[in-house]
């Protein structure tokens, strides 16, 4: 058998919830229907995805060997412990790292068997079916005390919470039909799915399968069946037919995108200068009211009226001044008396 492999990153994102308690005094009837009803509902709401450890990055992982034919692809790493042996005549591509009996190997096959226990004893628990097949069921932890079966099509519908998980326990087997189908719908991720199998899982031709099976002995994983999860084996061997089988990895929420508001710059108003009024002093026609009428006297007596002497005229005008001042003072005295 040929192998082919090439690293993926490794991703796990377990689920956690918490119970409210319930307190205060009450009859006995009272408190007897209050612990019912909790019990009821703590099947749904007190689920944990089941912590995986180092076996979180594995596809396959077996304890007694690995088995394939035909062309395989497995997305995630494989590995088998203590018993090392691959062996067949088809070819697998591993989209991981090949730990062929290695200290990593080794180190998953402890946490699987931790993981292994954990899942067989969470609870409280809800009982069903011998076959699941037509079935919607919501997050929750399912019980079988013997086998689990599925004939069609089994509906996992997570409520819109991606952090919703399904545990399944399996007293015995677990055996799909083949061309079954397990669908995960309104945010249900396979990573929150788990298979925990009291004995061997038989995975039917050309099957479709979610969830992780941790089963404590063999996985068959017949021709054609396609599988978005991991095979983890305890004890037993894993066998492979033509198989695309792909390790699940959680999707990381999405954050909100809060938009940023761009400031809008308010424009500077520009002052508009204002004009500096321009004062026009105005002359009052009544400063000068009377003119000189008659001739200059110049001092000897005489009086003329040549305006070839540039004094008499200067001089004409001088008096012509003092007078039109003097009289116009005492128009002012005059009005301010009455």
């Amino acid at each position: 058998m040929t192998f082919q492999t090439a690293s993926v990153p490794i991703s796990t994102r377990p689920a956690r919830r918490r119970l409210r308690a319930f307190g205060g005094t009450a009859v006995v009837a009272g408190v007897s229907a209050i612990v019912f009803v909790a019990s009821a509902d703590s099947a749904h709401a007190a689920v944990s995805a089941v912590g995986l450890g180092t076996a979180t990055s594995f596809a396959v992982l077996a304890g007694a060997g690995i088995t394939n034919t035909g062309p395989t692809t497995v997305t995630g790493d494989l590995g088998t412990f203590p018993t090392t042996t691959f062996t067949g005549g088809g070819s697998v591509t591993i989209n991981g790292t090949n730990h062929a009996g290695d200290g990593v190997a080794q180190g998953a096959k402890n946490d699987l068997t931790t993981a292994y226990i954990t899942a067989a004893g969470e609870g409280p628990t809800s009982p069903i079916a011998a076959d699941l097949g037509g079935q919607t069921l919501t997050a929750g932890i399912y019980n079988s005390a013997s086998s689990i079966g599925l004939t069609g099509a089994l509906t996992l519908d997570a409520a819109g919470n991606p952090d919703a998980v399904f545990v399944f326990q399996a007293g015995s087997s677990l055996t799909t039909a083949s061309g079954s189908t397990v669908n995960l719908v309104n945010s249900a991720q396979a990573c929150n799915v788990f298979w925990q199998v009291g004995s061997s899982a038989t995975l039917g031709t050309g099957s479709a399968f979610r969830g992780t099976i941790l089963a404590l002995s063999d996985i068959t994983v017949t021709t054609g069946a396609t599988v978005q999860g991991r095979v983890l084996a305890r004890n037993g061997a894993v066998t492979l037919d033509t198989n695309v089988i792909t390790r699940p990895s959680c999707a990381a929420p999405t954050a909100s995108a809060t938009a940023t508001p761009t400031a809008t710059p308010t424009a500077t108003p520009t002052a508009t200068p204002t004009a500096t009024p321009v004062v026009t002093p105005t002359v009052s026609a009544s400063q000068v009211s009377v003119t000189p009428v008659g001739g200059v006297h110049t001092g000897d007596g005489s009086t003329s009226h040549s305006s070839s002497s540039p004094y008499g005229v200067l001089g004409g005008l001088a008096l012509g001044a003092v007078g039109g001042v003097t009289l116009l003072a005492a128009q002012r005295r005059r009005s301010s008396r009455r």
